[in-house]
């Protein structure tokens, strides 16, 4: 996870330099924008997602599986914006997203069926349909350049759940709905004819979304799933 937030600062501070020559002009862009009840804008993200895993009684009974540990995987997302201003320096954001999304399961097993490995790995795919609504706080403007920080809730439903999926017994089944909550800090450039504003954030979900079946024997060993996620976000608001 270090590495992960490492990697995402290091990414964001290039933007941040490359945008410099915008923070850096005297003249102002987008003088009123300020002034506007609201705005609308597209995303570009990139995500890192992750399970927070909780073993069940079943593991410590069952010698089968030795070890299980949640893999980060990648992803990518689609979204629009809309941006509400309350009063100065308060706005209130939507952000629907379409986001694709992966996380693994590493498992040890102690006696795995003849000619598998000990070692297996269960990847989890998941199309998110994700509606967040945030509260966004932001700085006083510097020439063309402005800082804020956000946070709010989510509903997201998951198009690939297999939660009602009845074959093979090596799945991982995951409900189909959660709530989660974002935090997260964010720039604004502004340009002549639009604002770019790259973010960071991490989008958690409140309550485990593990759909338990004690008959598969990946997920019996498994309580709760917590699913987790690193989001690096380019949005073009207008």
């Amino acid at each position: 996870m270090q590495y992960l937030l490492r990697r995402q600062i290091i990414v964001l501070c290039f933007l941040f330099a490359c945008c410099f020559t915008s923070f850096a002009q005297k003249e102002i862009n987008l003088p009123n924008h300020e002034e506007k009840p609201f705005y609308f804008g597209i995303t570009l993200s990139g995500n890192s997602s992750y399970f927070q895993l909780n073993h069940s009684p079943k593991f410590l009974q069952d010698d089968s599986v030795a070890l299980v540990s949640p893999v980060n995987k990648g992803g990518f997302g689609l979204g629009l914006l809309g941006t509400l201003r309350l009063v100065n320096h308060l706005e209130a954001r939507i952000n629907p997203h379409l986001i694709f999304a992966a996380r693994g399961v590493n498992y040890y097993l102690n006696h795995p069926l003849t000619g598998d490995s000990n070692y297996q790995e269960k990847t989890i795919e998941s199309i998110y349909l994700s509606f967040p609504v945030q509260l966004k706080f932001s700085s006083d403007r510097i020439h063309n350049f402005r800082v804020y920080i956000l946070g709010g809730g989510k509903y997201e439903f998951d198009l690939a759940s297999n939660s009602q999926s009845r074959r093979a017994e090596d799945l991982i089944k995951l409900s189909r709905s959660a709530f989660g909550y974002e935090a997260g800090l964010g720039f604004h450039f502004y340009f002549p004819s639009f604002i770019f504003s790259p973010e960071i954030k991490i989008s958690n979900t409140f309550g485990s979304v593990h759909s338990k079946d004690p008959n598969l024997i990946y997920s019996n060993v498994v309580d709760r799933m917590q699913a987790r996620m690193i989001v690096f976000s380019i949005h073009l608001e207008g």
